[in-house]
């Protein structure tokens, strides 16, 4: 994807050439941010209100719902979401976190959060408020670019690797490797002095497979994040081949502590991994909601964010709350990410759910009483 125009109007066109060329045939999932914001606006406002506080539930366990990114430019721009007059990243974090309890940091994938950043996050949410983090590309075996690096850690690395556009973590010294992790859980310090940092979400790529190897490296990301919750996404189908090999994985997060995260995504790819729910940690279960725009996902040369173009519909969302029930009794809470992170579809889907989860936790404690 080319570099957005720094104009406002240069990125507005930008953005209107994209919502031509990959606009889906299907309608009812792509329907426009101005319909999303009429859907979300029908969710009563003391609904809103539980849903940015967390959602204790009566039958045991907590639920967080919230999106994967709170500063995707679909989403800044789009002015269906942020008011116009909610500018700047501060302006933005501390609405943002006015209607949810929960969020997931992308940025930090890309390049290394610092501890300033970290304290300007914690500052300026409410105290219940919850980040989820993205590990950074290469503690998870994916590609990065050095220019994204410090400035001492970009001169550190041997001169043919400074000079590449992306490098693998297979190619790094150790000692860089090393340093990476030590330095994102050392920048996120202000986030768990204020009880604010959920997870480190390990996302690993499709060519992440089922092997003594994957075994190894997940092994030793277990033992670098110490006390940090680690939540492991995989995304590759063979990792679900059968029942018994599924049950090998579960049982083998379990032992570790490590959270599974459950995906809904789309299906019959070989990124694409099968609906399995669990609560493999006894902190914390996380799901996270990519969306299921099956003809972009794989597609080569397709915008990142175009690939999560998609807005659940209702029956779609419901087929989630039950499962998100069952897994609450298991764990202390459970995280529920939108990453459908195009303009509003993820913060309507977001509210939507959380309503969904807050009507029938409603119902069922109508139904207790009655039977008092």
């Amino acid at each position: 994807m080319p570099r957005a125009p720094r104009t406002r109007a240069g990125r507005a066109q930008l953005r209107a050439e994209h919502d031509e060329k990959y606009r889906s045939p299907d309608v009812a999932h792509d329907p426009g941010h101005e319909a999303a914001l009429e859907r979300e606006s029908r969710i009563p406002i003391e609904v809103r209100e539980r849903i940015a506080g967390g959602i204790d539930l009566a039958g045991g366990g907590r639920v967080l719902v919230g999106t994967a990114s709170w500063t995707d430019p679909t989403l800044t721009e789009s002015e269906v979401f942020y008011p116009k007059d909610v500018r700047t990243p501060e302006q933005r974090l501390r609405f943002y976190s006015a209607h949810f309890p929960l969020v997931e940091v992308d940025s930090s994938y890309y390049a290394l959060p610092t501890e300033q950043m970290a304290v300007a996050w914690a500052t300026r949410t409410p105290p219940h408020f919850t980040f989820d983090v993205k590990a950074h590309a290469w503690m998870t075996g994916q590609p990065s670019e050095p220019s994204r690096l410090p400035k001492d850690l970009k001169e550190a690395l041997p001169a043919e690797l400074r000079e590449k556009r992306t490098v693998y973590p297979a190619d790094l010294p150790a000692g860089i490797r090393d340093e990476v992790w030590a330095r994102f859980l050392a920048a996120l310090a202000p986030l768990r002095a204020a009880g604010k940092l959920g997870s480190i979400l390990l996302q690993y790529p499709r060519w992440f497979l089922p092997n003594r190897e994957s075994a190894a490296i997940l092994d030793d990301a277990r033992q670098r994040l110490g006390d940090v919750a680690g939540a492991v996404e995989l995304r590759n189908h063979r990792w679900f081949a059968s029942e018994s090999r599924t049950k090998r994985v579960l049982d083998f997060l379990r032992d570790r502590g490590l959270a599974f995260v459950m995906v809904d995504g789309p299906q019959g790819l070989e990124s694409s991994v099968p609906r399995v729910v669990a609560a493999t940690s006894p902190d914390v279960a996380v799901v996270r909601m990519h969306g299921r725009r099956d003809d972009l996902w794989e597609r080569r040369g397709v915008p990142t964010v175009e690939r999560y173009r998609y807005l659940y519909d209702d029956q779609q969302l419901a087929e989630w709350t039950a499962p998100i029930v069952d897994v609450a009794k298991e764990t202390k809470r459970v995280h529920v990410l939108m990453n459908n992170c195009h303009g509003n579809y993820g913060t309507t889907n977001a509210a939507e759910l959380g309503a969904m989860m807050v009507e029938r936790d409603e119902a069922q404690e109508r139904g207790r009483a009655a039977t008092m």
